[in-house]
């Protein structure tokens, strides 16, 4: 699995890559065996950290599927707020490193 710059910042942790998981995907909604399977975790380790980030309120059931609950990101939360604004800066000083590294490199040869 690709590490993202956020977990390249933050560390490797269940709790973040769930969360990363979700920040890469909001225009979807996931049951928690989709979330287990996209993140290559185990179940009681999901279930550990899931339950704290649901009491948080950093992730919300979305809609009902017969008896699967679906999820996503609750960016209403301030926490998600901040952490959306982090991977976004995030990726901008990215892309301006790359673009500074391909200008020096047009420039050397």
């Amino acid at each position: 699995m690709e590490e993202t710059l956020l977990i390249r910042c933050l560390g490797n942790s269940p709790t973040l890559r769930i969360v990363d998981f979700f920040l890469d995907n909001r225009l979807f909604d996931y049951s928690k065996n989709e979330i287990i399977q996209n993140l290559s975790i185990g179940r009681v380790t999901f279930f550990k950290y899931w339950k704290e980030l649901e009491e948080l309120g950093v992730v919300k059931v979305t809609r009902k599927i017969g008896k699967s609950k679906l999820y996503r990101l609750n960016e209403e939360n301030e926490v998600v707020q901040k952490l959306i604004m982090l991977d976004s800066v995030l990726c901008k000083q990215a892309m301006k490193r790359a673009v500074e590294e391909a200008a020096e490199k047009t420039i050397a040869v």
